[in-house]
Order: C-alpha cells, then structure tokens, then sequence
C-alpha cells in the first residue's frame, strides 16, 4: 500500500509510519484523504469553554431548562450547569454569542448576570 502526502502534510516519525495532515485537512477533505489512523495523530484541540453568572437557578428542572435551551443554540456542542455556583459554562466551536446567550437564559425565565 502506497500512501500520498496531502499538500502541506508531513511525514510522522512515529512506528506507525502515520501521516500528519495539515489542519482541518481530514475534517472536510475535497480529495477523500482518509482521517488519521494513529491515536496520537486524531486528538482534535479542545474547542472554547465560556463560563457566565446566571441568576434564578435553584433545582434540577432549572439545570435541564438551560441546558437544554442553550444546547439549542447553532455551534453549542456542551452545556453544564453548576446550581451550587450559579454558573453555566457553554462549550462551542467559536466565540459564543453573549447577547443571543443572554437572550435564550431570558427566555427560559432566568437573568444572565455576565462572564465569569
């Protein structure tokens, strides 16, 4: 089996003989280069966690409101909820939105005070 470097690839070094594609290569790939094979290749850098105050909380249902609502929202991929702290810290691919994160948390019935 022959294997092609993808422009801006790299040769790894590693046993495995793995190829390191540039970035976002294997994400969306218009030639078909197939993903990474090797464990240490495939870890994807840790997207953005955002950490805001938000009053009102008090139980469970509070917890799966905004989790649920704000897990809604385009480019959300996470969403946890501490009542003891009254924070909601949002994972997501970019920059979260504070105005349409403030907007949701309104909605539901609770105040987002700003970030932590």
């Amino acid at each position: 089996m022959q294997l092609t470097i993808p422009p801006g690839g790299i040769q790894s070094s590693h046993l495995d003989a793995c190829i390191l594609y540039p970035s976002g290569v294997y994400m969306k790939s218009p030639r078909g280069y197939p993903r990474p094979v090797c464990p240490h290749l495939t870890e994807e850098a840790p997207m953005p966690a955002t950490t805001y105050a938000v009053a009102g909380m008090s139980c469970g249902h509070c917890k799966a409101t905004l989790t649920k609502a704000i897990g809604e929202l385009d480019g959300v991929s996470g969403v946890e909820v501490d009542l003891g702290t009254g924070r909601v810290t949002v994972t997501t691919a970019t920059e979260p939105d504070d105005t349409e994160i403030a907007e949701v948390v309104d909605e539901a019935g609770y105040e987002l005070t700003g970030r932590v």
